[in-house]
C-alpha cells in the first residue's frame, strides 16, 4: 500500500465504536475520531454522560450517537453492535476502551467476586465485540483497525493492583493473537498502553501528592499525561497513517516503562 502524502489525518466515511466513550480518554478518542470525519458510537452505562458528550462535540463533522450499554453483560454488548450497524452500518474501527478497577490492595485481600467481575468487563467486553464485529469485516473485505486502550500495568505488575495487571495483561495477549489472525484480512490491531493519565478513572492516584510524585520522578518527561495524548496515539492507529503497524502495543507513559 503507497502511503498517502496528504498530512491531514482522514477517517470520513467509516464508522467508529468507542466503549467508555462518555469520559476520560475514551471521550477524547471521541473527539479526534469524530474531527477527522468518522461517525462514531459512543457507549457505557450512563447515558447521560454519553448524551453530554454527544451534545459537546455536535458541531465536529462525524456524527456521534450515544447509546447505553454495559459492556459486561453480552446480551447488551449484542444489542449495542445491532443498534450500531442500524443507524450508521457495520463498524470500521472498534476501539475497546471501557475498564473498571476494583480490588486494589493486597493480593490476598481479592476473591473470586472481584476477578469475575474484572474479566467481564476488561477482557470478555473485547473478546465479545470482536466475535460479533470482525466477521464482518472479513466478509466485506474492506480490512478495520481493532484499537484495545491497556495499560502500562499490564507490562509491569503494580503493587496492589493485581487484578487490574492480569487482565490488561491478558487484553495485550488478545491484541496481539488477533493481530496474527486477523491480518491476511487486512484487520489491524493494536494497543495503546497509557501511563498516568490525568482521568477520574485514575484520580486514587494522581490526586496523591506522594504517588503522583514518584510517578513523576520515574518518568523521564517528568510529569503524567493527558488524555489527549492517548487519543492522538487513536487517531494515528485508526487513519491510513498506521497502514503497515498491527499487533503493536503503544506506550503513551512519558518514557515510564524505557527506564
Amino acid at each position: 500500500m503507497t502511503p498517502s502524502t496528504n498530512t491531514t489525518l482522514s477517517l470520513q466515511g467509516k464508522v467508529a465504536l468507542v466503549t467508555g466513550g462518555g469520559r476520560g480518554i475514551g471521550k477524547a478518542i471521541t473527539r479526534r475520531l469524530a474531527a477527522a470525519g468518522a461517525n462514531v458510537v459512543i457507549a457505557s452505562r450512563k447515558m447521560e454522560n454519553l448524551e453530554a458528550t454527544a451534545k459537546e462535540f455536535a458541531a465536529l463533522p462525524g456524527k456521534i450517537i450515544p447509546i447505553a450499554c454495559h459492556v459486561g453483560r453480552k446480551d447488551q454488548i449484542e444489542n449495542l453492535v445491532k443498534e450500531t450497524e442500524s443507524r450508521l452500518g457495520p463498524v470500521d474501527i472498534l476501539v475497546n476502551n471501557s475498564a473498571t478497577n476494583i480490588g486494589q490492595g493486597p493480593a490476598l485481600n481479592t476473591d473470586e467476586d472481584m476477578l469475575d467481575k474484572m474479566i467481564e468487563v476488561n477482557i470478555k467486553s473485547a473478546f465479545r465485540l470482536v466475535k460479533l464485529i470482525v466477521p464482518k469485516m472479513i466478509e466485506r473485505k474492506c480490512g478495520g483497525t481493532i484499537i484495545n486502550i491497556a495499560s502500562i500495568a499490564g507490562l509491569r505488575p503494580q503493587p496492589g493492583g493485581l487484578l487490574y495487571s492480569f487482565t490488561k495483561a491478558g487484553l495485550l495477549m488478545l491484541t496481539r493473537s488477533w493481530a496474527q489472525e486477523f491480518g491476511p484480512h487486512n484487520i489491524r490491531v493494536n494497543a495503546i498502553a497509557p501511563g498516568l493519565i490525568q482521568t477520574d478513572f485514575s484520580e486514587f492516584l494522581w490526586k496523591d501528592d506522594k504517588r503522583r510524585g514518584q510517578y513523576e520522578h520515574s518518568t523521564p518527561l517528568g510529569r503524567i499525561g493527558q488524555v489527549e495524548e492517548v487519543a492522538g496515539m487513536a487517531l494515528y492507529l485508526a487513519s491510513d497513517e498506521s497502514s503497515f503497524v498491527t499487533g503493536q502495543i503503544m506506550a503513551v507513559d512519558g518514557g515510564f516503562t524505557a527506564l
